[in-house]
Order: structure tokens, then C-alpha cells, then sequence
């Protein structure tokens, strides 16, 4: 007789499922926050003011810096992200 080996780990997987699917929305709204603010600054640089743009620049790179501390995303792609948005702030500062 057969006996199906994985079926006593079954509560186990159940809840990795559900802490997985936690992280995952958490993840997706944290990586969301981060993009917003990256899209202000840009909207800044596009509307040509420079006040706000620094504002939101620091904000900006307070959250892709989180996000990449937490492994939302990975420390390079930060890195490179910050940089997009600080020449993008520079450019307009002149």
C-alpha cells in the first residue's frame, strides 16, 4: 500500500503559501510607493521646478535606498535608479 509522503509537511506549505502571498503584496506595494516618487521628481524636472524637485528627489532616494535594503529590489538597480534621477535634477539645476 502506498502512503503519500508529502501530505504530513501539507499544513506547512499552507502556511508558507500564505506568508509568500503576504510578502508578495506588501513587496508590490512598497515597489509602487517607490515608483510614485520617482514619477514626482521626473514631473518636477519636467515642469521645471527646482525647489520641488529636490524635495521629492530626497524622498525619492530615501525610498529606492529602503527598497533595496529590504530586497524589494536589488542594490545595483537602485543604484542605477538614483542616478537616472539625480542627473535628471542636476540637468535642470544647470
Amino acid at each position: 500500500r502506498r502512503r503519500n509522503r508529502c501530505s504530513r509537511h501539507r499544513g506547512t506549505r499552507e502556511r508558507e503559501r500564505g506568508a509568500n502571498e503576504k510578502r508578495r503584496v506588501r513587496n508590490m506595494a512598497k515597489k509602487s510607493e517607490m515608483r510614485t516618487y520617482m514619477k514626482k521628481v521626473e514631473q518636477a524636472v519636467n515642469a521645471n521646478d527646482v525647489e520641488t524637485a529636490k524635495e521629492t528627489l530626497k524622498l525619492a532616494v530615501r525610498k529606492i535606498d529602503k527598497a533595496a535594503q529590504k530586497g524589494i529590489i536589488h542594490k545595483n538597480t537602485a543604484n542605477r535608479y538614483k542616478s537616472k534621477l539625480y542627473n535628471k535634477v542636476n540637468s535642470l539645476i544647470g
